[in-house]
């Protein structure tokens, strides 16, 4: 008997969903203190391209490599590459421009942002609970960004970066919309390692605009962004395969607790009493969506064991 792909082990999926997010929020440190030095697009690049052993590696060991390299939307995975490695692209400019614990916050507003393109471009119905979390959402998106827009104080640098994290934002709602798409006919494995070979090439592309020559130890630091980057994407797959989306979900917002730790001993940052108080409310309007999707799953679960009368 084939032995299952998933299985019901929650202390092991929170275990690996927080492993992730403590590797990525030290990665986005990482680009951070490099983006002194060396541009966005050159930063993808390596955060892509040692990505790539990293993914080949894991599906060789979970026997998908196959089911990887094989796809019936081309297309599909080359726009899905677009968008994310513009999202990643923003992102980093972001981080060089603005506090570690601000650039998380606002990247909190990315299940807004895709709930809002489910119903424009999927048709899902967004019933009163959905609308309230998504005008909750964006007031906490507006609160974090107003003193970024305006204000006789406004630092120029800070708006941009704002603005770019803000755009990443929407970039990766449009992924996740686009990815739901491609795992209807393609293997989850060709999008996590056609992503990463689209973004290495695509970035690569960025060396026309000037890129810096590393040195030895920047090259080091470079790789291990790369290397850290691939499994924490790892790590957070698997834990979907012993926990469920809706209970996994809220630890994403642990990262702002690793931001503001990270941030304050690495580069001297402290939030603003403004920016936290509107990435509460984004978290709480993210939290009313998982609470809703939850109650929606259970409810499904009991008409799928309710008799069927024709029986």
């Amino acid at each position: 008997m084939a032995k299952p792909l998933t299985s019901h082990r929650p202390v092991l999926a929170v275990s690996l969903k927080l492993s992730a997010l403590v590797l990525f929020t030290a990665m986005q440190a990482l680009v951070k203190a490099l983006s002194v030095d060396f541009p966005p697009g050159e930063m993808v690049f390596f955060r892509s391209l040692f990505a790539v052993p990293v993914i080949i590696g894991w599906l060789v060991y979970r026997g998908e490599l196959a089911q990887g390299l094989v796809v019936k939307k081309p297309m599909g995975h080359f726009w899905r590459g677009v968008l994310g490695t513009s999202a990643m692209g923003l992102t980093f400019t972001g981080l060089s421009l603005l506090p570690l614990p601000e650039v998380t916050a606002i990247g909190y507003a990315t299940p807004i942002f895709t709930l809002i393109l489910a119903a424009i471009m999927l048709g899902e119905r967004i019933r009163m609970i959905r609308i309230g979390a998504v005008a909750i959402g964006l007031l906490g998106v507006l609160i974090m960004i107003w003193p970024r827009l305006g204000g006789n104080n406004m630092d120029t640098a800070a708006t941009i970066g704002a603005l770019c994290v803000l755009a990443a934002t929407m970039a990766r709602a449009f992924v996740q919309i686009h990815i739901r798409q491609l795992v209807q006919v393609d293997h989850p494995a060709a999008v996590v390692f056609y992503f990463s070979m689209t973004a290495t090439l695509l970035s690569s592309l960025t060396a026309f605009w000037g890129w810096t020559m590393p040195t030895w130890e920047q090259a080091l630091i470079l790789a291990c962004m790369g290397l850290i980057g691939g499994v924490a994407q790892i790590l957070v797959t698997s834990s979907y395969r012993f926990g469920q989306a809706s209970m996994l979900a809220p630890y994403d917002y642990t990262t702002m607790l690793f931001a503001i730790v990270i941030g304050y001993v690495w580069f001297d940052e402290l939030p603003t009493l403004v920016m936290l108080g509107g990435a509460v409310l984004v978290i709480a309007g993210n939290v009313l969506v998982i609470l809703r999707e939850r109650q929606l799953g259970v409810d499904r679960g009991k008409d799928k064991s309710a008799p069927d009368p024709k029986s």
